[in-house]
Formats: structure tokens, C-alpha cells, sequence
């Protein structure tokens, strides 16, 4: 299956793997126990490179007592599943918090930002497993390993179960608690080379997820596999990591969509071009600044927002609210950053 890149960042970070440092910390100072099958920089055994193709992680840590760590706001490249055999944990995903009790089961896509921890894990057994399926968009098809052998028709049922629906925490029951258990076992057990039955238990949990969503009626919403989604997930992100030197080719690419698909969606949210929203969030941002930070200078606001200098950024901000940035600073003009 090819890998696609990363590609959200914020502040000129991928949110990614780098998350798991604590995690690998905490194993070393002996604070935690720990075992998993891994590729990349997540913590683990390393996975030969034609075993489960897909699997960027899967494992358990035990802890039992509390950590002085936690994992700060990530994404991953692909969907993950977690669950609380034992103890309580904090969890929180996008705009949401919630304190896992045992049996507690997360799901997570590769656009949902997720925190463990608050700030810091509790004592608690907790299993993982990270999958790619070969999307990082909500519009993007998702792509199957080929060792998940559900029926044809089951997978198609999950996938859109899966695209349709993102609630973040279910309550699950002693079937799947033993999946995963079974799954620590298998893991626990293996070198690196039987890889016989961590698939078939991967499987079985994949089927117990969807026989749970049949029975709870979930309801769905294709709207969450659209490709204004993407974009509006994406513009979100803009507001957040406007000091990027973005492009119009470069947003797109991170959209995956062609560039006039791209401004057509933009348009239709923001009623503005990509750039024009661009010079909105930084402008918007700068106004900030410019008001709590007195001290500092006009061209440190300029470049801190994304402007290239502060010829430019002042011809902006004229353009955005009416005034140049010294008068918006100063008060001497009757200009307030113009809102859409």
C-alpha cells in the first residue's frame, strides 16, 4: 500500500509520531511497561516490512502508577482504535473531553486532534492499534490492507460507517475486551517473524466494531466524506498556521484537490479566495498583536504573521481595515479589522 505523506501541520510541525517521546521516556525510566509491534518512530518492536502492511502501531503500555507525562494534541496517519482495559484515563478530541472508564473504545480519524492525558496518565492498561488505510482527508478513499478479510459487503458497510460517523468514545463490551487481550497476547509473543495470529485477532476486531455499530442504529452523515469537509477542516487549520508560506499549488496539495476545485470550495465557505483568507487570518492575528504586544516593532508583527515584509504587510492591512498598522497601534484612526 503506498504511504501518503503527512501533511497537517501547525506551526510548522506534522502532527505525527513525534507525540510518542513521552511514551518511549516513560518505557526507558522504567515508569511503564510497554509492548508493541511498530514502524517508524512509533515505540515497539520494529514490524518486518511485508508483515501487516498498513499497521503503523499496535500494542498495550501498563501502568501502575501515575505518569508524569502525558500526549500532548496529535494526529495520526491513519484510523486509531484505543481501549482502556483498566484504570481511567483522560481523553480528549477536538472540541470534546472525556474520562475513559474500562471497556471505554476510541476511534479516531487522521483529521481528529486527540490528547491523552490531563495533563498527565493515570495508572491503567491500554491497548492501541493505528492503521493506515491510505487517506488524511475526509473526501479520500480508504484503502483496505489485504489481510482484513471481512466480506466484501462488510468491509463496504464498516468503511462508511467508519467515513460517516465520528463519534469518538463508545462503550464496548467483554467480547471485545477479550479481542484485545488476545491481541496484547499475540503480540506479547511475537519476535517478528510468526505473523499467524495477530492478523486473524485484528480481524475479529474489525467484525466486533461493526456488529457494534449495527447494533446501536449510528446515524450517518455523508456529508462528512465530502470534499468541502476537507476544506473546511483544512481553512480551520489556516486560521491556526497562518505564518506558513502558503501557496495556492501548496494548499491544494494539502487538500488533495485540484486547485480549481480548491477555490471553488473556498469560495463558497469563506466567500473569499484562498489567499484573500489567507490575508484575513493574518491580518486578523496581527491586529492582536499589534494591540496586547506594545513593545514590539511593526516589522517583528509583520514577519511573525507570514508577511515577507513590512512594506507589504502594511499595504495589507491598509487594504483589510482602513488604516496603516502604526495608526491601527496608535489609536489615531477609527478602524476596527473588518469581519466576514
Amino acid at each position: 500500500m503506498a504511504k501518503l505523506p503527512p501533511i497537517y501541520k501547525e506551526h510548522g510541525r506534522t502532527y505525527q509520531a513525534d507525540t510518542c517521546r513521552p511514551v518511549k521516556q516513560a518505557v526507558e525510566q522504567g515508569a511503564m511497561r510497554l509492548r508493541a509491534l511498530a514502524r517508524g518512530t512509533y515505540p515497539g518492536r520494529q514490524l518486518p516490512a511485508r508483515a501487516l502492511r498498513g499497521v503503523c502501531a499496535v500494542g498495550f503500555w501498563d501502568a501502575t502508577k501515575p505518569q508524569d507525562w502525558g500526549l500532548d494534541w496529535h494526529r495520526n496517519e491513519g484510523i486509531e482504535l484505543t481501549f482502556l482495559e483498566s484504570g481511567s484515563l483522560a481523553f480528549g478530541v477536538e472540541d470534546r473531553e472525556h474520562l475513559l472508564r474500562p471497556d471505554d473504545l476510541t476511534i479516531t480519524r487522521p483529521w481528529q486532534p486527540h490528547h491523552v492525558g490531563n495533563p498527565n496518565v493515570g495508572v491503567g492498561r491500554l491497548h492501541w492499534l493505528i492503521l493506515d488505510v491510505g487517506m488524511r482527508r475526509p473526501h479520500q478513499q480508504w484503502k483496505w490492507p489485504p489481510w482484513l478479510v471481512l466480506a466484501e459487503e462488510d468491509l463496504a458497510e464498516l468503511t462508511v460507517m467508519l467515513r460517516q460517523n465520528e463519534q469518538p468514545v463508545w462503550r464496548t463490551n467483554a467480547d471485545v475486551r477479550r479481542c484485545f487481550q488476545r491481541i496484547a497476547r499475540a503480540v506479547e509473543a511475537d519476535e517478528g517473524g510468526d505473523m499467524s495470529r495477530l492478523p486473524l485477532h485484528l480481524n475479529e476486531l474489525f467484525v466486533l466494531v461493526l456488529e457494534m455499530f449495527r447494533q446501536r442504529e449510528i446515524p450517518l452523515d455523508e456529508s462528512l466524506q465530502s470534499s468541502r469537509r476537507t476544506v473546511e477542516l483544512f481553512l480551520a487549520d489556516v486560521r491556526r498556521n497562518f505564518a506558513e508560506p502558503w501557496t495556492l499549488k501548496d494548499m491544494a496539495r494539502q487538500c488533495g484537490l485540484g486547485m480549481t476545485r480548491f477555490v471553488h470550495y473556498c469560495k463558497q465557505i469563506t466567500n473569499m479566495t484562498p489567499m484573500q483568507h489567507l490575508s484575513r487570518c493574518r491580518v486578523e492575528q496581527a491586529s492582536k498583536l499589534l494591540q496586547e504586544r506594545p513593545r514590539m516593532s511593526v516589522t517583528d508583527v509583520a514577519f511573525d504573521c507570514g508577511f515577507s515584509s513590512s512594506q507589504y504587510f502594511a499595504t495589507v492591512f491598509r487594504q483589510h481595515v482602513g488604516c496603516s498598522p502604526r495608526a491601527f497601534r496608535a489609536g489615531r484612526a477609527p478602524c476596527q479589522p473588518q469581519r466576514t
